[in-house]
């Protein structure tokens, strides 16, 4: 199991998103270019991360700006607007075979090893901000 893209390119846009200058227009295309991507793939992200509040999206002026300061916008933050479904980064199957021993207790034997590691996961992510992100580039946050 992997952890989908979808992660490093919404930190990607961010990124980009806070080192942009105040006022300069940032469009999907732009994004994209910079991420070597499709602009569709760019604005499904943004859709995600609007939804999260961590973007705003102005389609009519050409631009994406963020909605909170890079240092207050949090990997954590990001992974959970792109990523997490229900809250659970490890899916169980749901049916395992009840008559077999290792089936019937599979689950019971694998939630808190999961539920750990999702923990230590959260942990890291929460952090690391955009901003770090940003120093990490060498560009100045805007």
């Amino acid at each position: 199991m992997q952890i989908s893209s979808r992660f490093s390119v919404a930190v990607h846009v961010l990124t980009l998103l806070a080192v942009t200058p105040p006022g300069e227009l940032l469009t999907s295309d732009r994004m994209a270019g910079s991420v070597n991507t499709n602009p569709v793939i760019i604005r499904r992200i943004l859709g995600q991360l609007k939804k999260a509040g961590l973007v705003e999206v102005r389609a009519a002026a050409g631009g994406t700006y963020l909605r909170r300061a890079p240092a207050a916008i949090s990997l954590l933050d990001v992974y959970r607007a792109v990523e997490v479904v229900d809250n659970r980064l490890f899916s169980m199957h749901d049916k395992p075979n009840p008559k077999c021993p290792v089936g019937r207790t599979i689950q019971a034997a694998l939630e808190d090893t999961l539920t750990r590691a999702q923990t230590a996961l959260e942990q890291q992510l929460a952090a690391v901000s955009v901003a770090q992100v940003a120093a990490g580039t060498g560009e100045l946050v805007g």
